[in-house]
């Protein structure tokens, strides 16, 4: 098998890395994205160890090489392993990855600083903004384990987790402000039916990622209110206007939200029963609480609690984010469903460009 480009070490530097066949990652996070990239980089050539706290998964993907709790008939790689120690599952590995929820991401991560070896890079798989910071997961990645940033990569496209472990063919994006990091990422997760594709718009993709779970959730409401496809695609489509003038605001490339990231990404999440942003917006079109909805979904919806810090960002910077204030209202301020639809189309009426 090929060998992979180079890997980035503390300051940066690219550095000789091992044939891929040989690469070691981690994978923490055993929820069903988690453990779908898990199987990816095995599929891909790598070594892989899987980790997460609770010890019956841990073992059940040790003797049966299943996650049944969250990924139910899917059989992982022989190449899969788990433990329930996160330390050393992160110790002298080629590749971290973190697929932990995104509010818990600084806890999960600030005791592993200084447990990666210097080669070591990271990438986020999380697709949200950390609450009473606001800071990207990149950001909070960086901060959290002390490493520079050209260190991190963030990946993100239409990547639900259900029809990877089924192994359809899809694409994604990896971004980082170092090519070198952006395209070890990529050839250590490059397989036959997984496509990922490099760029240095670290901002735009994330940004993408996780505004996107929140438009799901206003696609999932106005479905669960009974409303039909001009709905729908009105929401898709200025829900990705909301994401570019975020974006745009905060340094991101104007490329980045028509591709893969962007629409590729909204499209997928908005319009699946398997996104759990989508389901969890309609059960409470239906009349469900927050509690009912969450419970009802078996997941974590990244969005509720995104949208308050996606929207917090976008005030900071004054930008106007129309289906994520409503959303927000809905989800945390008691505004019943049924004034959703008149909060995103009350709105003065202008040039669809601006």
């Amino acid at each position: 098998m090929a060998a992979a480009a180079g890997q980035v070490g503390q300051a940066g530097r690219a550095e000789q890395v091992p044939d891929q066949a040989s690469l070691r990652a981690a994978v923490l996070g055993t929820g069903a994205w988690g453990t779908t990239f898990a199987a990816v980089l095995a599929d891909a050539g790598c070594q892989v160890t899987l980790w997460g706290r609770d010890e019956r998964v841990r073992d059940q993907i040790l003797l049966e090489h299943r996650n049944d709790r969250y990924l139910a008939g899917v059989v992982l790689p022989d190449a899969v392993v788990a433990t329930t120690d996160a330390a050393a599952a992160v110790a002298d590995v080629d590749l971290v990855a973190v697929a932990v929820p995104s509010q818990v991401a600084r806890a999960t991560l600030t005791p592993l600083r200084g447990a990666l070896a210097d080669r070591a890079v990271v990438v986020s798989l999380m697709k949200g903004v950390e609450l009473s910071t606001d800071r990207r997961m990149s950001q909070v990645v960086a901060e959290a384990l002390g490493i520079a940033d050209e260190r991190v990569a963030v990946l993100s496209g239409p990547n639900l987790a259900r029809e990877i472990a089924d192994r359809q063919p899809t694409a994604t994006v990896v971004a980082s402000t170092s090519a070198a990091t952006a395209d070890l990422v990529a050839r250590a997760c490059a397989s036959s039916y997984f496509r990922p594709y490099t760029h240095d718009d670290v901002v735009g993709v994330e940004l993408c990622g996780a505004v996107k779970n929140v438009i799901a959730l206003a696609v999932g409401i106005s479905q669960g209110r009974g409303l039909g496809f001009n709905t729908m695609a009105t929401v898709i489509t200025r829900g990705l206007a909301e994401i570019t003038r975020l974006g745009r605001a905060l340094g991101a490339q104007p490329e980045t939200f028509p591709g893969l990231a962007g629409m590729g990404d909204l499209m997928a999440t908005c319009a699946s029963p398997d996104s759990r942003n989508h389901g969890l917006g309609v059960h409470i079109g239906q009349g469900m609480s927050l509690d009912e909805a969450t419970a009802a979904t078996g997941g974590t919806a990244e969005g509720v609690k995104s949208s308050r810090s996606v929207l917090e960002l976008a005030d900071s910077v004054g930008v106007e984010m129309p289906i994520t204030a409503a959303v927000v209202q809905v989800l945390h301020e008691g505004l019943p469903v049924d004034q959703l639809a008149s909060l995103l189309l009350g709105r003065p009426r202008k040039a669809e460009g601006v």
